[in-house]
């Protein structure tokens, strides 16, 4: 069975998102302050850290992304019914 282990950042608005994302790899914030900051899910208070999570335990617009991108790499806005994510894959084994 498919796993993986993810974190990520939610907002309600995709610009917003996206200039958290720039932020980060312009390297003026890391994840995880951006995720303590700016963060509308509990998981921000660490880091935006989710776990080790199988197929079927997220919405499927955030799973899409999980199990198909590149492992550390920043995707999104990624437009979900929560709002929009920035989300790093940190593991994955399929």
């Amino acid at each position: 069975m498919s796993k993986a282990s993810a974190r990520h950042i939610l907002v309600e608005d995709e610009a917003v998102c996206s200039q958290i994302k720039e932020q980060i790899q312009n390297g003026d914030l890391t994840f995880e302050d951006a995720a303590n900051q700016f963060s509308q899910c509990p998981s921000g208070d660490n880091g935006g850290e989710l776990g080790t999570f199988g197929k079927g335990q997220m919405v499927q617009e955030f799973e899409d992304v999980v199990f198909s991108e590149p492992v550390n790499e920043i995707c999104g806005p990624v437009k979900t019914d929560f709002g929009y994510h920035l989300i790093e894959v940190t593991s994955r084994q399929d």
